[in-house]
C-alpha cells in the first residue's frame, strides 16, 4: 500500500504550518478547484496577492502542497495539492502541548469550512444549481444502536466505498460533464445522558 493510499499522518512541523485559518482555507481551496496562484487565492478569500503568498511558501515548506510543473512563469507560480489523504493525529497520540494546539486548530478549521459548505449547499437557490445536479445529492443522518465492534465494521466498510470511489473515478477532473463534489463519510459514537446501559 502507497502513502498516498494510507494517508499522510501530519508532523508537528506540518501541523505547525497549517496552524493558521487562512492557511487551511488556502489549503481547502486547492483541494476544491484544483491548482491556483497567489493573486487567485487573493480573489477568491478577499486577500492580498502578497500575504497569499507569504502562506503559500509556509505549505509548501512543509510539502503540504507544491508548485505545478511547467506551469506559470517566474511572477505568476501556480500551486497545487498532491493527490491523497492526510490524516491529523488523534488526541492521545504523543504531542507537545503546542502540538496539540496546533491539531485543533487544523481540525477545528476544516469542520467549520465543510459545515460552511454544506450550508451553502443546503441553501442554494434552484436557479443556481446546473441542470441536472438538483437531485443528484444527498444528506442523511441516521441513528443506529451498535457495539463498538459493529462500529468498526461500518466504519471500515464506509472506508472501502470511499476509497473504491477514489480509484474508480479517478482522472476525470476537468473532464466534460463533471463537477468537483465533496463526500463525506462520519460515523461516530453519541455522549450518552445519565448512566449507560452497560452501568444500569
Amino acid at each position: 500500500m502507497t502513502e498516498n493510499e494510507q494517508g499522510r499522518t501530519l508532523d508537528a512541523g506540518a501541523l505547525k504550518a497549517l496552524a493558521h485559518p487562512l492557511r487551511v482555507r488556502i489549503y481547502d481551496i486547492l483541494s476544491e478547484r484544483g491548482a491556483q496562484t497567489a493573486s487567485t487565492l487573493a480573489k477568491l478569500i478577499g486577500e492580498t496577492s502578497g500575504a497569499t503568498s507569504y502562506h503559500l511558501r509556509a505549505l509548501a515548506a512543509q510539502d503540504l502542497i507544491r508548485e505545478v510543473p511547467d506551469r506559470g512563469t517566474s511572477r505568476e507560480r501556480w500551486w497545487e495539492r498532491p493527490k491523497g489523504r492526510i490524516n491529523l493525529p488523534g488526541p492521545d497520540q504523543a504531542l507537545t502541548p503546542a502540538g496539540r494546539a496546533a491539531a485543533q486548530i487544523v481540525t477545528s478549521e476544516f469542520f467549520a469550512l465543510r459545515h460552511q459548505s454544506l450550508m451553502e449547499y443546503l441553501n442554494r437557490p434552484v436557479s443556481e444549481t446546473p441542470e441536472g445536479w438538483a437531485d443528484a445529492g444527498l444528506v442523511t443522518t441516521t441513528m443506529l444502536d451498535l457495539t463498538p465492534v459493529q462500529m468498526e465494521e461500518m466504519k471500515d466498510e464506509l472506508t472501502r466505498v470511499v476509497d473504491e470511489a477514489v480509484a474508480r473515478y479517478a482522472g476525470q477532473e476537468g473532464a466534460p460533464g463533471t463537477r468537483r463534489v465533496t463526500m463525506r463519510a462520519e460515523i461516530f459514537d453519541l455522549p450518552t445522558s445519565g448512566a449507560s446501559k452497560e452501568e444500569s
